[in-house]
């Protein structure tokens, strides 16, 4: 068996003042806080998501 692909991302700028539609994709990636971290399955629709965001989210 294959492990599934992961990508972790964290929220490291504040969506204060951003797009309300970028503010609904960092709470789609699961990021709530600043410095908050999560492991997603790496797909090309959360891929999509971090491009979109990716001046708000690092990936580690």
């Amino acid at each position: 068996m294959s492990e599934k692909k992961t990508v972790t991302v964290k929220l490291v700028r504040s969506v204060a003042g951003t797009r309300e539609s970028h503010r609904a994709t960092v709470r789609g990636l699961g990021l709530r806080k600043l410095n908050s971290t999560r492991t997603l399955e790496d797909t090309p629709a959360v891929r999509g998501m971090i491009t979109k965001v990716q001046y708000l989210v690092q990936v580690l």
